[in-house]
């Protein structure tokens, strides 16, 4: 089993309060699980109102497959009108 993991971290600087910064979080993680189908938390930042840390995680058989669809939503978060991608990294591991 492959397991592919992604961190990113993300600014949000239309938001004002927390408030603000759960409603586009929750829009962007809602889009990401739809899109992809995979696991996404917000482990971080959570009492800054502009910034966000996501964790994201991918299981498959084939570790280019993991790393392709990773890969896929950094594009997809770099082009995101909103929130504006700062730094991610990606860990693909054999179990």
């Amino acid at each position: 089993m492959i397991v592919g993991s992604l961190r990113v971290r993300l600014l949000i600087r239309e938001a004002r309060s927390l408030k603000d910064k759960r409603q586009i979080v929750r829009s962007v993680q809602d889009r990401l699980r739809s899109r992809f189908q995979v696991a996404v938390a917000e482990v971080d930042e959570l009492n800054h109102h502009q910034l966000c840390e996501l964790g994201i995680a991918f299981t498959s058989n084939d570790p280019g497959h993991a790393r392709g669809v990773l890969t896929k939503i950094v594009e997809f978060l770099r082009g995101h009108p909103i929130a504006e991608l700062l730094d991610h990294e990606i860990v693909v591991l054999r179990q």
